[in-house]
């Protein structure tokens, strides 16, 4: 019973912040990398954020020094927040885990995803 969902979405002006939450269950959260995408109207999904199983991070270019992945393994939950908003930012937000061995992709969940909004 896997679930990953996620919250903090909404309406924000540029330069505003917003902070995401994806709660995870059902799966060893721990052990597991995770990942924010985002897919804006017509285009590629992209990969945002990633935090691993031991806390390593990596960022996107377009959101270096504006949005910060961290996660609580206590609470199963993983967060993104967003600062120095900009209308390119607008899109939905999806959480993902994965978890992979000698190379090979293993479990790879996604929850349903929260619309980011960037407007004035």
């Amino acid at each position: 019973q896997v679930q990953l969902v996620e919250s903090g979405g909404g309406l924000v002006q540029p330069g505003g912040s917003l902070r995401l939450s994806c709660a995870a269950s059902g799966f060893p959260f721990s052990n597991y990398d995770m990942s924010w995408y985002r897919q804006a109207q017509g285009k590629e999904r992209e990969l945002v954020a990633t935090i691993t199983s031991t806390g390593s991070t990596n960022y996107a270019e377009s959101v270096m020094g504006r949005f910060t992945i961290s996660r609580d393994n206590a609470k199963n939950a993983v967060y993104l927040q967003m600062n120095s908003l900009k209308p390119d930012d607008t899109a939905v937000y999806h959480c993902n885990a994965y978890y992979s061995s000698h190379g090979r992709l293993i479990y790879d969940y996604w929850g349903q995803g929260t619309q980011v909004t960037v407007s004035s």
